[in-house]
């Protein structure tokens, strides 16, 4: 066997590098405190190492046939079903392989939507040769369920083989009702509808799949990765369960199931998600006594990563996500335009999300490796991890009677929410960063153009006959956005926005620091920082604030210069007419008579920034 020192013979003259010796050295980094410090966790407890040993024995994990590349899904989504074709055939001629349908009333929609009937159909897939290898996918909710039924009467009425299409019709009851949080129907009335449908595209010619088990659900609501998984097993299963009891042969039902899953900007967590569906999904096809075959999974760029604020920031994080998906085996990838937050993308921004696909396969080549991730020790203990905790969650819905039955009884409804507070507690706290809206905001950054169009009117999805608690998309950045939708109002109402000053004690050296994290604090929530040079003499630090013009002020500055001057800067502050004053820091010992002297709040890293900021809107609100 080969070793290292042979291929590269210049390692041997280097000692061989141990855990022992890299522990050493991290200890002395941490000068005393424990080394757990160093351990991650995620929102579902799993524990994250700092480092792992190559993980051994391990087997590529089957995904998209070798050096296949995965589809490059485009959003069809315009209102205007003309103009949402000429967007079709124009995506498909730069690069795109597949499109969206997605339809109003989605679960993917974001606002908008194809009106779902025959006309919009016929209109928007004109001149698209759906027999030429196009990947076709579905999106469909309640009131556009008819919406498959019209797309195989299309391809029927114009003389295609529906065995040469390639069309994924997106039937998801089970998500549908959990985004709703209702249902007009029980799980035994829905069943017939469904499993109608399928066979009578099935008799068509059709390929399929038909059903799809869609994890976006439990992404879209802040939920986890294993909550994810969970649901994406227990809706593919109840779909299984449904086929099979009418009539269709389990290994023909096999590949009637497909699996939607969102990508985000964490990427070993995504790669390892991916890999974790497929070990999971063969474990119910063993299970079904059924031989596995490859689940084809679709992945959409996450919806709740996306910011309105800074929006090119979005390209970023859907790149990582797109990044991680492919390598992890994704056979469908959509990418969600970086300006959906802010409305129908217009020709930019959708060619920036061809475009993120085109450059990773065609540029950067992912796809010619099968499963980079294998024996990765870190993304094979995460995938391993994801299998347990999934398997086990899913087996409680089974216990509750299956996915219809577990939204019922809320089983993951409430582990959605606790995951979800958590999210938002950490969001508020800054501890996880949304560059732009909580961090590194851009108060003079230029409006983004978006299209103009009219969302379609749908009808009330049916009589909430049947109800459970709904899962409904949120984005995490939405808290801070609302502030700066207020000073935004301000600004155009009285021609400037709220405003701190800073008032910055001793020298630059003393200072700097804690003005910059500071700015970002006031500003992630729309009060702009107005900067200062540093100030000795009270009087002078009194003018300069009456001179900003400015209703809060915060004191920055080193602990030190705090001790002897923060008490009187905050006096001064105060008699000049400051409503709010804040210090940049958290110096508990003088906490007290920090107070008892002006200051009303700290600002300071882990704090609670959303609170800090809303109470001030609150403060300003009442002068």
């Amino acid at each position: 066997m080969t070793s290292v020192t042979d291929d590269l013979p210049l390692a041997a003259d280097f000692p061989k590098a141990t855990v022992e010796d890299w522990r050493k050295l991290v200890d002395g980094v941490l000068k005393g405190a424990p080394f757990e410090k160093l351990v991650g966790k995620t929102y579902d407890g799993l524990k994250i190492e700092p480092l792992y040993p190559r993980a051994k024995g391990v087997a590529p994990v089957a995904g998209r046939p070798a050096a296949a590349p995965w589809q490059i899904m485009q959003r069809i989504d315009h209102p205007d079903a003309a103009l949402a074709n000429t967007q079709a055939l124009q995506d498909l001629e730069n690069g795109a392989t597949g499109l969206a349908l997605v339809f109003a009333g989605a679960n993917g929609a974001r606002g908008f939507g194809l009106e779902p009937s025959a006309d919009a159909v016929a209109k928007a897939l004109k001149d698209i040769h759906l027999d030429a290898g196009i990947g076709i996918e579905l999106e469909i909710g309640p009131q556009s369920r008819m919406a498959a039924i019209h797309v195989a009467e299309y391809v029927k009425s114009n003389g295609l083989d529906p065995a040469a299409c390639n069309i994924r019709f997106g039937l998801d009851p089970l998500a549908a009702g959990a985004v709703w949080g209702h249902s007009p129907y029980t799980w035994d009335e829905i069943v017939p509808a469904v499993t109608g449908g399928i066979k009578g595209l099935a008799a068509l010619g059709f390929k399929g799949p038909f059903a799809s088990a869609d994890g976006r659900v439990i992404h879209d609501a802040g939920g986890s990765e294993v909550q994810e998984l969970a649901f994406v097993l227990a809706c593919g299963v109840a779909y299984l369960r449904a086929i099979e009891g009418a009539g269709v042969p389990l290994e023909q039902a096999q590949g009637m199931v497909y699996a939607r899953l969102a990508a985000d900007a964490d990427q070993f967590l995504t790669m390892a998600k991916f890999r974790a569906l497929r070990l999971l999904w063969a474990r119910v096809e063993a299970a079904c006594g059924l031989t596995p075959k490859q689940l084809f999974i679709a992945a959409d760029t996450a919806w709740r990563m996306l910011t309105q604020r800074d929006p090119y920031v979005n390209m970023l994080r859907a790149t990582i996500a797109t990044f991680a998906a492919g390598l992890a085996g994704a056979n469908a990838i959509t990418v969600l335009p970086h300006t959906l937050a802010l409305g129908l993308p217009d020709p930019f921004a959708r060619r920036v999300a061809r475009n993120t696909q085109l450059v990773l396969l065609e540029e950067s080549n992912l796809a010619k490796v099968s499963d980079p991730a294998a024996g990765a020790g870190g993304i094979e203990t995460l995938t391993a991890q994801l299998c347990e905790a999934a398997w086990a969650l899913f087996q409680e819905s089974e216990k509750a009677g299956g996915a219809f039955a577990a939204l019922q009884q809320g089983v993951f409804q409430s582990k959605v929410a606790a995951t979800r507070q958590a999210r938002e507690t950490n969001i508020a706290k800054r501890r996880d960063v949304l560059t732009g809206a909580s961090e590194f905001p851009n108060l003079h950054e230029n409006e983004t153009a978006v299209l103009k169009a009219t969302p379609i009117a749908l009808t009330p999805y049916g009589e909430q006959k049947y109800k459970f608690d709904p899962l409904p998309p949120i984005r995490l950045a939405q808290p801070f956005e609302a502030l700066r939708n207020k000073s935004d109002a301000g600004l155009k109402a009285r021609g400037a926005r709220p405003s701190v000053f800073l008032a910055n004690l001793g020298t630059p050296a003393d200072f700097t620091a804690r003005a910059t994290f500071a700015k970002s604090f006031f500003e992630a929530g729309g009060i702009q920082a107005l900067d200062s040079d540093g100030f000795a003499d009270p009087a002078a630090l009194a003018a300069a604030f009456k001179t900003s013009g400015a209703g809060l002020a915060c004191l920055c500055s080193s602990d030190k210069v705090y001790a002897e001057h923060a008490q009187a800067a905050a006096k001064v502050l105060q008699t000049a007419g400051a409503r709010l004053i804040y210090l940049a820091g958290r110096p508990a010992e003088a906490e007290a008579a920090l107070r008892a002297a002006g200051v009303t709040g700290f600002v300071f890293a882990g704090g609670d920034a959303l609170a800090t900021l809303q109470e001030a809107y609150l403060r300003m609100e009442q002068a």
